[in-house]
């Protein structure tokens, strides 16, 4: 109850189990999931609507927001939904070719599915995690060759929708007004998290304070094991050490769009499109927000914040990479990729 080490050996375990997941999926044949796709959305689809079902007995409440089933162990059903999207996307995609330029096949079907399944986890509430799905299916989506107009399109009504819901409906208006001025008015009110990461960043220097050093984790920072975890890093780590941190992100994200780029079938490019993208949109907006580049909401940083299924589910879809990679053809002497 008191091990100051609980977080650490618990992740420490979900962290071996998912590289071994990792390495277990990385020697199959990604083809295999050609036919998996359906299947995952529908039970995606279930899981989500039983974590929104009210006084369900198997969901998991947290701080307001209901984003877990526990059925002997507990998961949350959303991640579960982002690789159903992105595995459903690249099959159905891969075999449709010309004619995802056509409204009808290659954008009504696949904006419907979006727009259920991330509507389902929003209402949890679980907006980042929306967010997160909406971007990886639209990158997929933009890869597989629907046309621009209906990018831009998307674009603006997103924007347009944004604005309403801030500006006219009022909805998380005050978490705007403590992102453009988190200093403001009461110092123990809603801008309090964002100032404790903004002044946990800025204790750690140029060097930082040294692996396991940080002040601010004691109480100061909410969420420091989680959501804020890079602000911690900043910390210890200082500015040299986050900027490592960061450029090794960089390096995964480019190196799975050069095996995307380079890969031999559509279907395994648009596999790797899917899930790389969806660690860069999480990383990116992690990141924007601890820093205070964007308004505060709940997206955890790949790999570092606490959470078993997130942790091994993100290494199983490096497993996925990692096999798609590993059927690549062998570049010969003087040859070039094409």
């Amino acid at each position: 109850r008191h091990n100051p080490l609980y977080y650490f050996e618990k992740q420490g375990v979900f962290a071996v189990l998912g590289t071994a997941v990792m390495l277990l999926v990385s020697k199959f044949n990604y083809q295999r999931l050609r036919g998996a796709g359906r299947a995952l959305i529908y039970v995606s689809v279930i899981f989500l609507i039983l974590v929104i079902i009210p006084h369900n007995p198997i969901a998991v409440t947290a701080k307001g927001a209901t984003r877990w089933l526990k059925i002997g162990v507990q998961f949350q059903p959303s991640e579960i939904a982002k690789v159903a999207i992105i595995t459903y996307f690249a099959d159905s995609i891969s075999r449709k070719k010309d004619k995802m330029r056509s409204f009808r096949y290659g954008v009504l079907p696949y904006a419907f599915i979006l727009v259920v399944v991330a509507g389902l986890v929003a209402v949890e509430p679980h907006l980042s995690g929306a967010i997160l799905i909406l971007g990886a299916g639209a990158a997929m989506m933009l890869v597989g060759g629907i046309n621009w107009a209906w990018v831009i399109a998307a674009v603006g009504a997103a924007v347009g929708m944004v604005y309403v819901a801030l500006f006219v409906i009022g909805y998380n208006t005050s978490r705007v007004t403590y992102w453009l001025n988190p200093w403001a008015e009461d110092p123990l009110d809603k801008g309090y998290q964002l100032r404790q990461s903004l002044i946990t960043i800025g204790s750690g220097g140029l060097w930082g304070l040294g692996l396991g050093k940080s002040r601010q984790k004691f109480l100061f920072l909410p969420e420091e094991h989680n959501d804020f975890i890079f602000s911690v890093v900043c910390e210890e780590l200082g500015l040299v050490g986050a900027g490592v941190v960061m450029l090794l992100f960089a390096a995964l994200v480019l190196r799975g769009y050069w095996i995307a780029l380079h890969c031999r079938d559509r279907f395994g490019a648009l596999l790797v499109v899917g899930f790389t993208t969806l660690i860069a949109v999480q990383v990116f907006l992690n990141i924007a927000v601890v820093s205070g580049v964007l308004p505060t909401t709940g997206i955890p940083l790949p790999f570092f914040s606490y959470g078993g299924t997130a942790l091994c589910v993100q290494l199983a879809e490096m497993g996925v990479i990692l096999s798609v990679s590993r059927q690549m053809k062998p570049i010969k002497a003087g040859e070039k990729r094409p």
